[in-house]
């Protein structure tokens, strides 16, 4: 293990991590040696530089995962100090270093993969800390707090008596039962506890927000929201306009599937709660965010009765647990070839909710020690969600798999979005005939009927989720530019979901002191959120190649991958790239195209969005951008 202090550098001396980027002591020269040029010192220097980070940054985001496992998975003062630590000598080191490897990137002589290296490092993380120590600290403290203070929230009906408390996972339970229960005033309520619950966190995402943008401008960008968009291979201006792009050739069906949910809510609670030309309110969706409306489905069923796709019951009457659940995501991966998770992923992840302390649930895939030392930390509880939230957990963590030799900074996707869509692509291969070969559904049907009733239940998660993924990191970029006063950022909250989604406050005001944004864990947990947005268009593009490779026939939504070898070579080498080349190239290597495109999404839902433009006919489709309810 590299101590985390110091670090012997090959030429001569010791150089502290924090000043990675110190000159070597000259060695005296012999008679035969041969003056070195300017330029063949800074070409040196440079290749040393990369060498030495990475040695560095593996040790620091060894340390790092480390102390955010023990903390999230037992959420204490102690555990927090931890993190605090290691968080403040990683942002010290990037502070120092992230210039530095810009200024390195001038060197002539070096090779592709060293630049490519020195371009990942000069944006290397997403939150940079400030030069100054004491706001370092400070600026560490107060993202430590922020995850603990999300993980631990609970709203308690009588704040003496801890068995009113409801957290998080209770809260949504009560939601989604009160949503398929049609009950107003039950959904508000656990949607209003919620937000009750994290409301707190409210003055500290304000000192966050300026800490981290004085990080972002003490390594050579504009605000924080700069940073972010430099992580595509473009400008930030272009990573803005592509993620407009690709939005706007989903709008139309978001659209149509919106004026479909609306009618049958407006005919539901009635046109003076929701109007038919109005936004959707926030908590009748049965998600504590409106990102996925699952649980509208047996209102929304185009076709009640023509297929069986109550998974959740099966699962229930077969006793599905923790193990199961995990263990046949994992045998999807490999039924591709893939390899197995390695026998310390079943002995060091967090499959279920310990019953003795406060963890965060929110699931998350790691590779704590960066050695192929895979995890997933979830609260599973047997459900089809928990199925599916696997699969997608167990794509990170085959990524981490195959990329793990390589250098550190190589050990993330092509881009961000890369990472999140792995799982999400072989989700979409959970079709009733995967569905019948787990025995949690008995027959399957491929009449026109079974299909619209298939589509609209994945419809109601993906389709449902595209514009929340788009406006999350808009408002975030646009309060990290100073665009929007810090007295209105949670008006600016329901603007822009009114503007994307459509979706609208519970109640025409917000109490006051309400900030609504930390309701969502990415929030107050620092995780950039267009890669969400980016992942659900390159699921599909991911899909149709795989599908092609396994030599698929017909329409994209009856293809399943299961089993095939073929596609799990494909995706294996893509996996296998990592960051170390520039993600137009890996999507080549996986699809052949150099342009994330929408357009195989369109395809996969083709016959739902038929049905509804049909189903829609005479309705008055889109919606006013007022937030008020």
């Amino acid at each position: 293990m590299v101590g985390s202090s110091r670090i012997r550098w090959m030429v001569a001396g010791i150089c502290s991590m924090a000043t990675m980027g110190c000159t070597a002591r000259a060695e005296p020269a012999s008679s035969s040696a041969v003056e070195a040029s300017p330029q063949s010192e800074s070409t040196a220097a440079a290749k040393a530089f990369v060498t030495d980070a990475d040695i560095a940054l593996r040790a620091l985001w060894r340390d790092q995962q480390e102390a955010m496992w023990v903390y999230e998975t037992d959420l204490t003062d102690a555990h927090e100090a931890l993190v605090v630590k290691a968080d403040e000598a990683l942002m010290a080191w990037m502070t120092e270093n992230m210039p530095r490897a810009n200024a390195h990137l001038q060197a002539a002589g070096l090779t592709a993969e060293e630049r490519r290296q020195l371009d990942l490092l000069r944006r290397g993380t997403s939150l940079p800390a400030p030069s100054d120590a004491v706001k370092r600290a400070r600026l560490a403290t107060v993202a430590a707090k922020m995850t603990g203070m999300y993980g631990a929230g609970k709203h308690c009906a009588e704040p003496s008596d801890p068995t009113t408390c409801r957290d998080l996972e209770v809260l949504s339970d009560a939601m989604a039962e009160a949503a398929r229960k049609k009950d107003w005033d039950a959904q508000g309520q656990a949607w209003e506890d919620w937000r009750s619950a994290t409301r707190n966190i409210a003055p500290l995402y304000t000192e966050f927000v300026a800490l981290g943008n004085e990080g972002a401008q003490d390594v050579g960008f504009g605000n924080l929201g700069e940073l972010w968009k430099s992580g595509y291979d473009m400008t930030p201006a272009e990573a803005e306009a592509e993620t407009e792009r690709l939005w706007q050739q989903l709008r139309p069906m978001y659209e149509q599937l919106h004026c479909f949910t609306r009618a049958r809510l407006s005919d539901a609670y009635g046109p003076e709660r929701i109007p038919a030309d109005g936004l959707i309110p926030a908590h009748v969706t049965g998600n504590m965010w409106a990102q996925s409306w699952d649980a509208l489905y047996p209102m929304l069923e185009p076709h009640p009765g023509a297929a069986d796709l109550d998974v959740a019951k099966a699962m229930r009457e077969q006793g599905w647990d923790a193990m199961k659940v995990v263990k046949t995501g994992e045998a999807f991966f490999t039924s591709m070839g893939l390899d197995p998770m390695p026998s310390s992923f079943w002995e060091r992840s967090m499959f279920v909710k310990p019953p003795d302390r406060d963890v965060v649930c929110h699931a998350s895939a790691w590779d704590v020690e960066l050695n192929d030392d895979q995890r997933i930390k979830m609260c599973i509880e047997g459900t089809f969600d928990d199925l599916v939230t696997v699969h997608h957990e167990l794509g990170h963590n085959y990524y981490n798999h195959y990329y793990t030799n390589l250098p550190v900074l190589f050990q993330a996707g092509a881009h961000d979005g890369f990472h999140e869509a792995i799982g999400d692509a072989l989700v979409l291969s959970i079709t009733p005939a995967y569905l019948n070969r787990l025995g949690l559904i008995e027959s399957v049907s491929d009449t026109d009927e079974a299909v619209l009733n298939k589509q609209m239940l994945d419809a109601l998660g993906r389709i449902a989720f595209l514009p929340f993924g788009r406006m999350i990191d808009q408002w975030r970029w646009d309060v990290f530019s100073g665009r929007v006063p810090q007295e209105q950022w949670n008006e600016h909250w329901w603007t822009l979901r009114a503007e994307y989604q459509g979706v609208g406050m519970p109640t025409p005001t917000r109490p006051d002191g309400a900030f609504d944004p930390v309701a969502k864990y990415h929030i107050p947990g620092n995780t950039p959120y267009l890669r969400y947005f980016l992942a659900s268009v390159l699921q599909f593009q991911f899909h149709a190649a795989l599908c092609e490779a396994a030599g698929h026939e017909g329409p994209l939504h009856t293809c399943s991958v299961y089993g095939s070898e073929a596609a799990g070579r494909q995706l294996s080498a893509m996996l296998a790239m990592g960051a170390s080349r520039p993600w137009p190239d890996a999507l080549e290597a996986i699809t052949g195209a150099r342009q994330m495109d929408a357009g195989p999404m369109l395809a996969y839902f083709a016959p739902l969005q038929t049905w509804l433009e049909a189903e829609n006919s005479g309705r008055t489709c889109g919606w006013s951008s007022k937030s008020d309810g």
